[in-house]
């Protein structure tokens, strides 16, 4: 979102940073999950979504979708109804965030790596120009 300078837009910037579903007949939207809320980082989460079919836990087949983000989490939502199935750091050096709350859906925040303008944060990562950009993944099934 803009500014870029987090102090002069306060709020989750609502919409910003976030993974849709639709109704292919209606165009109505399903859901909207928000990664990066009130994202100070400029993560936009631009990235390409993965679509695949994954038994769960219980064996039972979802339709699921993944999305490698920059803000260095890798998000894999129900795609059906936007539930959260699962929020990991792509590795340790990822730092903005302590984690992603499952129950919530939001990422844990570590202060110390905010952009501030009465904090000078350093060793950010990911950095502004993210952690994972626009290249193409791929998925391995076995």
């Amino acid at each position: 979102p803009a500014p870029w300078n987090e102090t002069m837009r306060p709020g989750d910037n609502k919409w910003t940073m976030t993974i849709w579903g639709r109704d292919l007949e209606t165009g109505e939207a399903k859901f909207g999950y928000q990664k990066t809320p009130h994202d100070e980082w400029d993560y936009a989460g631009i990235n390409f979504m993965m679509l695949s079919e994954q038994k769960d836990k219980e064996g039972k087949l979802r339709k699921l979708l993944t999305h490698p983000d920059r803000n260095g989490i890798v998000y894999t939502l129900d795609r059906t109804d936007g539930t959260l199935v699962s929020a990991d750091k792509i590795d340790d050096t990822v730092n903005v965030f302590k984690k992603v709350d499952l129950k919530s859906g939001l990422p844990v925040r570590d202060p110390e790596y905010g952009t501030r303008m009465d904090h000078l944060a350093k060793d950010v990562c990911p950095s502004a120009m993210g952690y994972h950009n626009q290249g193409l993944d791929s998925y391995d099934p076995t």
